[in-house]
């Protein structure tokens, strides 16, 4: 468990930033990522990512709507209004049009975690927290990227458009203060960035899969 709990009483929110920067750095930094905000990426490069976001968004939001009606914090975090689901399958229709699912072990790995997180909502929330709030902020330049580099006016970027999120800041800092003011225990906050840094690694492991296929992803 991490050893970052010497002030037991720091926000959630804060450790969760601060204990999985260096899983949140890996991330970002991937060869897939870097070249997808360079402008490198094709249209089926970026179809293959969309796919694998599709399995995990099936995951996070099934059992966030099953957690959220029995767990109170799986309860704080979760909002209808973020959910991508839909917009992951319109934007495959842009992108790819009958795209059928990919095989992924690394997207697999990644669902098999969420679903383990029904056991407790701290877990899920780790995992909610790391997927939405990453798309409110970072993914808003890959929408920006994409909607340049392809000239889409718009289109084929549902993914990154919150239409119930006006002003993604306000409603940033009102997340954070509902995960500050579960009252979690020192215990169970390391739990919770235990499973953020994990969440992070996952993300990372996606990234490293689609790196794998670069050369034929080039634009």
């Amino acid at each position: 468990m991490t050893a970052l709990l010497s002030d037991h009483t720091e926000p959630l929110s804060t450790l969760m930033r601060d204990g999985s920067r260096a899983e949140h750095t890996a991330a970002e930094g991937s060869s897939y990522m870097a070249s997808l905000l360079d402008g490198q990426v094709n249209e089926q490069g970026y179809a293959d990512y969309l796919l694998r976001l599709r399995q995990v968004y099936a995951a996070l939001e099934s059992v966030g709507r099953d957690l959220a009606a029995t767990d109170p914090i799986a309860a704080a975090v979760h909002d209808p209004v973020l959910e991508r689901l839909a917009a992951i399958d319109a934007d495959l229709d842009h992108w790819a049009p009958g795209a059928v699912a990919v095989d992924s072990p690394a997207a697999t790995t990644y669902v098999a975690r969420i679903e383990a997180s029904r056991e407790w909502g701290g877990l899920y929330a780790a995992h909610h927290y790391t997927r939405y709030l990453g798309d409110l902020s970072g993914g808003q330049a890959i929408g920006r990227t994409l909607d340049r580099t392809f000239e889409l006016g718009g289109a084929g970027i549902a993914f990154y458009a919150f239409a119930e999120v006006s002003k993604p800041k306000p409603y940033k800092d009102g997340y954070r203060a509902r995960l500050d003011g579960l009252g979690l225990d020192a215990d169970q906050k390391a739990r919770v960035v235990d499973e953020v840094k994990v969440a992070f690694g996952l993300n990372q492991a996606i990234f490293e899969e689609l790196s794998g296929r670069l050369e034929a992803y080039r634009r």
